[in-house]
């Protein structure tokens, strides 16, 4: 699986990302789309989403969408206090 991690601050509620997730998933049936996760930080403001799909050329396939960059520049990035961090790379499985 490959995939990317975002760390950025909030500048609005949380609960108003966590909704604008849920539509987006609710909305967009993305090829190769396994899963997102959001973490929120103990200091209240900062925010860490992973999201994970199938193949690198399907996470691509997204990133390179007028649609998903429409949605990122009106939607989430108004959200965020300043531009957060990517981190992209391939998901390993680890078993403990």
């Amino acid at each position: 699986m490959y995939g990317t991690v975002m760390i950025g601050k909030l500048k609005v509620p949380y609960d108003e990302v966590v909704r604008a997730e849920k539509e987006w998933d609710d909305q967009r049936k993305v090829p190769g789309y396994v899963r997102g996760d959001l973490l929120r930080a103990d200091d209240g403001q900062t925010i860490v989403m992973a999201v994970q799909f199938e193949s690198k050329e399907q996470y691509v396939a997204l990133a390179d969408d007028p649609q998903q960059d429409e949605w990122w520049r009106t939607v989430m990035a108004p959200m965020l206090d300043g531009e957060p961090t990517w981190i992209d790379g391939t998901w390993e499985s680890q078993t403990r």
